[in-house]
């Protein structure tokens, strides 16, 4: 069992940048696939990013491509999500979350965080 735990989230202007934080507990984190996925209000949750095992291997929505990096430390059991150049659609809760396989469909995440929201405005 993996638990997750996100922060890192506030209000910035539109171009800004933040580094949202994963901290994650359990033996199984290691082995486990973890994916960033956000909800905006009235909105589906929607795929953003995910590392594999070794952080070798990245996945990412084509809506964040070149703005989004993610990255693992699995010394500190830690995932990042690095948000630059933010744009008011990027506005949701952010959420990180737990699986054994590299996906971007939510149902195939096992364990999920609380959430930070990241709100972009002017």
């Amino acid at each position: 069992q993996v638990q997750m735990v996100e922060s890192g989230g506030g209000s910035v202007q539109p171009g800004g940048s933040l580094r949202l934080s994963c901290a994650a507990s359990g033996r199984t984190f290691s082995s486990a696939v973890i994916g960033w996925f956000r909800q905006a209000p009235g909105k589906e949750r929607e795929f953003v990013a995910a590392v594999t095992r070794s952080g070798g291997s990245t996945a990412y929505a084509d809506s964040v491509k070149g703005r989004f990096t993610i990255s693992r430390d699995n010394i500190k059991n830690m995932v990042y999500l690095q948000v630059n150049s933010l744009k008011p659609e990027d506005t949701a809760v952010y959420y990180c979350a737990a699986s054994r396989y590299l996906s971007s469909e939510y149902k195939n995440y096992d364990y999920w965080g609380q959430g930070t929201q990241v709100t972009v405005s002017s």
